[in-house]
């Protein structure tokens, strides 16, 4: 359920999610892939100590894209 929020308010996940689907992608496809990215985020963010909020979100973010 995180991430069908995050498809929808975040736009890293919203980005990623729109590319698949115009790739060709079937719908619950994406939406693992998404779940997949979400906890690499997550898991990045642990290791680094920073919060969602924090000014080390973009680097985050162009990690892990």
């Amino acid at each position: 359920m995180a991430v069908v929020c995050g498809i929808r308010f975040n736009s890293v996940l919203k980005e990623f999610y729109e590319r698949l689907i115009a790739s060709g992608k079937v719908s619950k496809v994406a939406i693992t892939a998404c779940m997949r990215k979400l906890l690499v985020i997550l898991n990045a963010m642990i290791r680094d100590g920073s919060t969602w909020g924090s000014p080390k979100k973009r680097e985050i973010y162009a990690v892990a894209v």
